[in-house]
């Protein structure tokens, strides 16, 4: 059995060299080790954030082994292993298991639009190919595909998918997803990690805590397992500046900008994304500032 996984989990941006054409394997060392000793409960490589559709197959490998080396048992590493072709997944996921990831992280086949019986098919398939927990991903936005509460309960019944990352705006889907699946699958938010807490979440797959883990996850928690609404109100309040810069069309480029305010290079996302505008450097620099997390990314690089 594996331990349960909660609480704020980073899904980690994918560091390159300064020309794009590799991933920086020694900043995603520096990155993992930011992350924990700041305080983060788990980390999810190539997930969206990740980039994981602009890195290769053997790139991926790479980033396995190097996120589950560093992170040495010390935090849950979930792992970014979805793909258009089920038989890529099954195949990702196995390797994923090999190199000891905790579990995988799983988005829905985003090209096909598959029906729910295709859809758990899918999950079944994979499910049934390794022995480490899934969670699957519901981001319809991206997906172009929507898990609904009640196609969420199906897929629950697949006994390793125990976690769903629920990635909507629509915060009573928590509630709902809790109503019909019980104690068989349990929500991380994907966006709205405040307010799902307060309906059950136990755990954000969070971007923001990419910049800044430990103040993402004293908030998650004093929402979520401290019952404090004052004290993760407040908490709140500090971190909200920071998401319209790590959400919607800029969750990478704003936050690999954020890193190079912080003094910590992570080179630019991949084409055909595009770095931040040099003109919202100052604005962005400015939130960074406000929050403390410059003069503290430099010290803990230090």
């Amino acid at each position: 059995m594996h331990k349960p996984f909660r609480g704020t989990y980073t899904v980690l941006i994918t560091p390159f060299t300064a020309d794009g054409s590799a991933v920086d394997l020694k900043a995603l060392e520096r990155l993992v080790e930011f992350q924990i000793a700041e305080g983060i409960e788990g980390l999810i490589p190539l997930g969206s954030t990740g980039e994981f559709l602009s890195v290769s197959r053997e790139e991926r490998t790479a980033i396995t082994e190097t996120v589950v080396r560093t992170a040495a048992g010390r935090v849950p590493v979930l792992m970014g292993t979805g793909a258009e072709d089920t038989r890529d997944v099954v195949a990702l996921s196995r390797e994923a298991e090999a190199l000891g990831a905790d579990g995988v992280m799983i988005i829905p086949p985003f090209y096909s639009v598959p029906t729910e019986d295709e859809l758990y098919h899918h999950y079944k398939t994979v499910a049934d190919a390794i022995g480490i927990p899934i969670m699957v991903y519901n981001n319809p936005a991206t997906a172009n595909v929507d898990l609904l509460p009640t196609t969420l309960a199906r897929l629950s019944t697949i006994p390793n998918c125990l976690y769903v990352k629920e990635s909507t705006l629509e915060v009573t889907r928590v509630r709902d997803i809790i109503a019909l699946c019980g104690d068989r699958m349990e929500v991380f938010a994907g966006v709205l990690g405040y307010e799902s807490a307060w309906l059950g979440a136990i755990g954000w797959v969070a971007v923001c805590s990419n910049l800044v883990p430990r103040l993402s996850r004293d908030m998650f928690a004093a929402a979520a397992f401290e019952h404090d609404q004052a004290k993760a109100l407040a908490l709140y309040k500090r971190l909200a500046p920071l998401l319209p810069w790590v959400g919607g069309p800029r969750y990478v480029s704003g936050t690999k900008a954020g890193f190079r305010l912080m003094g910590m290079e992570m080179g630019a996302p991949r084409p055909p994304r595009l770095p931040l505008p040099a003109a919202d450097m100052p604005a962005l620099a400015q939130v960074l500032q406000d929050m403390g997390a410059i003069a503290g990314a430099k010290a803990a690089a230090e």
